[in-house]
């Protein structure tokens, strides 16, 4: 009986043993694809701005009125951030069409980044005069005086207006977030 009892003890060791084996060998192989998928990731090429910029200053030399390729060359020195650049081929897209909320609004993120928080909200303000239901400028003002300048009497309202405008949304649901901790932090004007 004794035998029996060992031999049967070994051979669960050995069944738990190969099977714990083969379990761990198939994770291994998953997190091995996995972490060579996640390394092709990072791997993956970044947008390559200094080619495109290249390729748009080129553009701009041979056709200087070209409103795409001013937008476009702000757009990578945007993402590239080289802020100071970006600026200035906003300001070329703007002599073009002076009337662009978006192009306003992607100047004043700059100006921000500078630290220029003037500059910033006036143009986030002209891009709002010039399209009242422009949801980016109006979020942008926001952010400006709720972490810039720490004014959130001055946020408190527009962050409301974007709620009224805007009350589904993904940034919807982080600036009721926002509003409802300014709240607890008593920095709501109700509060004061």
């Amino acid at each position: 009986m004794k035998k029996e009892t060992i031999l049967i003890a070994v051979a669960a060791l050995l069944v738990g043993f190969l099977g714990g084996f083969l379990i761990f060998s198939m994770n291994s192989e998953k997190t091995n694809r996995q972490d060579q998928a996640q390394v092709s990731a990072l791997a993956a090429p970044l947008p390559d701005h200094g080619r495109r910029i290249a390729e748009t200053e080129a553009i701009i030399a041979r056709d200087p009125g070209n409103l795409k390729a001013w937008i476009s060359l702000g757009n990578d020195f945007f993402d590239s951030n080289q802020p100071s650049k970006a600026i200035q081929a906003y300001a070329q897209a703007l002599e073009i069409q002076p009337a662009n909320p978006d192009v306003l609004t992607d100047q004043g993120i700059m100006f921000r980044k500078l630290g220029w928080y003037d500059k910033a909200l006036a143009n986030f303000q002209k891009a709002r005069a010039l399209n009242p239901r422009h949801l980016q400028s109006l979020y942008n003002m926001s952010i400006v005086y709720t972490v810039d300048l720490k004014q959130p009497d001055r946020a408190v309202p527009l962050w409301e207006a974007y709620l009224r405008e805007d009350g589904t949304s993904e940034t919807a649901r982080q600036v009721r977030e926002l509003l409802a901790s300014m709240t607890r932090q008593g920095d709501h004007p109700a509060r004061k």
